[in-house]
């Protein structure tokens, strides 16, 4: 080996030993990518899972003490990851259309063609007559109902299979 190759090979090794040092000193995303499926349950891609990876580019102090996760938001399609020992968090998308929670929730309970009941409930009186549905609802949607005798087609809130309500006005 030539006087010349190893101070090439010298100098490499000084400058990659720095960078050795460098990347111990950040927390590694794909570590916040394994506690979120973890913490979910489900893998990137999956559902419930993160909706992709954590940015390989952050470069987040590296935290000493097991991470925090706790959900955030109103549907839960956020976890926060925090590292209370160096003081940052981040925000993690997860993916809850696609769960099966969501999919049950949105399954229509009243199908077009349906007999249904409509109710106007009031203060102090409730009036229901029969009708037909005209397109599918799950609980909580508004749909057109054609009511019984009628060419009259009325939008009613679905409530459960078979009965649905319209509110009075006070």
């Amino acid at each position: 080996m030539t006087f010349h190759t190893a101070a090439m090979l010298a100098a490499m090794l000084a400058l990659a030993a720095p960078g050795a040092a460098l990347a111990q000193a950040f927390t590694d995303p794909a570590a916040i990518d394994a506690a979120v499926a973890g913490f979910t349950g489900a893998s990137i891609g999956e559902p419930r899972g993160a909706r992709g990876p954590v940015d390989r580019r952050l470069k987040l102090a590296r935290c000493g003490v097991p991470l925090a996760l706790e959900w955030h938001g109103r549907w839960q399609d956020t976890v926060r990851v925090a590292c209370p020992d160096a003081g940052w968090h981040v925000f993690v998308a997860v993916d809850p259309i696609r769960s099966t929670a969501a999919k049950v929730a949105a399954a229509p309970v009243v199908k077009r063609g349906d007999r249904v009941t409509v109710i106007v409930r009031g203060r102090g009186f409730t009036v229901s007559q029969g009708g037909e549905a005209t397109a599918n609802g799950a609980a909580g949607e508004w749909i057109t109902v054609r009511m019984d005798g009628s060419r009259e087609e009325v939008q009613a809130r679905v409530e459960r299979a078979g009965t649905l309500v319209i509110p009075a006005l006070s």
